[in-house]
């Protein structure tokens, strides 16, 4: 008489995945989607990321801890340099990459880059081909496909919408198969090691980012002064600062009898309390820092 032994189960699998790509290509979005959860701003400008960003998503069997890292360009001055260091040193921590290149508006420079340093890291690369609900020529999404398939060897080729959810979930297992195994690096309700006051500095800045224009979300910072839930978590106060470079930038954000700095404070404040489930009273300063981009250590004390 013979008897089978049940198969062993699969390993658990975990690791980093570094989300890298240029600005704009929906990477902040794409991590929102996975986690169901809004953790990492996003707006129609480039370069909105300025810190990675980490974000946990658990499924059955596999643990991925994210970075949402900012966008790959070329940088000239103080502040963007220190950014573009901050989305390279991600790349060479993770276990996968997962590329991220907008398939509706291609930029050849931008991929050239993201290209190389993904070869430079040696690691397992997965390629996410975003956008793809604005392609509307089927047989040029093909080709795009066939194109990077034959760029480097990734591990998968997905075309996606981050906004949409279309085969996001796909991009998802193709990340679990090229993990190692590996134990589970946090409990099974963390979303992310970030606490909600950074979150909440990001809300503000990424309000910045859509309500004003030009060089404004560019030029400015948010830093959290104040931070004071009640005892009973039904209340959040909180005192914020948005720094700006020019005396001429700050009237753009009042506007018109504080019209502006109002709609940033409501907007932000709605998200807020969404994040906290509680009720948040919120107050915001306008100040000036000339030229803080250029300026060090006005950088690291704004947190970048």
């Amino acid at each position: 008489m013979t008897t089978t032994s049940d198969p062993a189960p699969a390993p658990f699998k975990s690791g980093y995945v570094t989300i890298a790509g240029a600005p704009n290509s929906g990477k902040s979005t794409l991590l929102n989607r996975i986690l169901g959860e809004k953790i990492s701003i996003i707006s129609s400008k480039p370069q909105t990321t300025r810190t990675r960003i980490l974000g946990v998503c658990h499924r059955p069997g596999a643990q991925i801890v994210f970075y949402d890292t900012p966008g790959v360009f070329v940088a000239k001055d103080t502040l963007n340099l220190r950014i573009v260091d901050t989305a390279i040193g991600a790349i060479g921590e993770a276990d996968v990459l997962l590329a991220v290149v907008d398939a509706a508006r291609p930029d050849p420079e931008a991929e050239d880059c993201l290209l190389q340093k993904i070869r430079n890291q040696k690691h397992p690369a997965v390629l996410a081909l975003n956008k793809i609900d604005l392609v509307s020529d089927k047989q040029g999404l093909l080709e795009i496909i066939e194109r990077w398939s034959g760029r480097h060897p990734f591990e998968a080729v997905v075309p996606i919408s981050a906004l949409d959810g279309t085969q996001v979930e796909e991009i998802v297992s193709a990340i679990v198969k090229a993990l190692p195994a590996g134990p589970a690096y946090y409990p099974e309700d963390t979303l992310t090691d970030v606490t909600e006051r950074f979150i909440a500095a990001e809300l503000i800045r990424e309000k910045l980012f859509r309500l004003t224009g030009e060089e404004i979300p560019y030029a400015s910072a948010v830093t959290v002064e104040d931070y004071k839930p009640s005892a009973d978590g039904k209340r959040v106060s909180i005192a914020a600062t948005i720094h700006l470079e020019r005396d001429s930038q700050k009237g753009i954000v009042i506007g018109k009898g504080g019209a502006v700095l109002k709609r940033i404070g409501t907007e932000a404040r709605q998200d807020i309390e969404r994040m906290t489930g509680a009720k948040v009273y919120l107050k915001l300063f306008v100040r000036v820092q000339k030229n803080w981009r250029k300026d060090s250590k006005a950088i690291e004390r704004f947190g970048y």
